[in-house]
């Protein structure tokens, strides 16, 4: 890992951020896919980029959940009946994350991001 001070700035997140934002309240968790990469770009290690959008997409998707728990706009019986293998998975993928080497997490994630792209373009 490596120690780099991230560069910040105000300017240079608030539209990373909004398009997190963005990507997250219409697709669901999806604001992963960028949130990985502009953290990565902000010096922050692979290790720490990947946990840091954890805990970006926390408060964003419990912004998103109110707003359409709000409008009932989902199932919240076919929600629960995912939470028990999705919190399962999520401590395990954790427990995961510091044993891996950044080259293979990278390739973990470019391989899920590949699946799912050629998924969404073969419907």
């Amino acid at each position: 890992m490596d120690n780099k001070k991230p560069k910040r700035g105000f300017l240079r997140i608030l539209p990373t951020g909004l398009a997190v934002g963005f990507l997250a309240g219409m697709l669901g968790a999806g604001g992963g896919m960028i949130a990985v990469p502009a953290l990565r770009s902000l010096g922050l290690d692979e290790e720490k980029s990947h946990a840091t959008s954890i805990c970006v997409m926390l408060p964003l998707a419990l912004a998103s959940g109110a707003f359409y728990l709000s409008r009932q706009s989902f199932e919240l019986s076919a929600a629960l009946e995912y939470w028990p293998g999705a919190i399962a998975g999520a401590v395990v993928g954790a427990l995961l994350l510091p044993k891996l080497k950044a080259v293979w997490l990278r390739r973990i994630f470019a391989c899920v991001m590949l699946f799912f792209a050629v998924r969404l373009l073969m419907r």
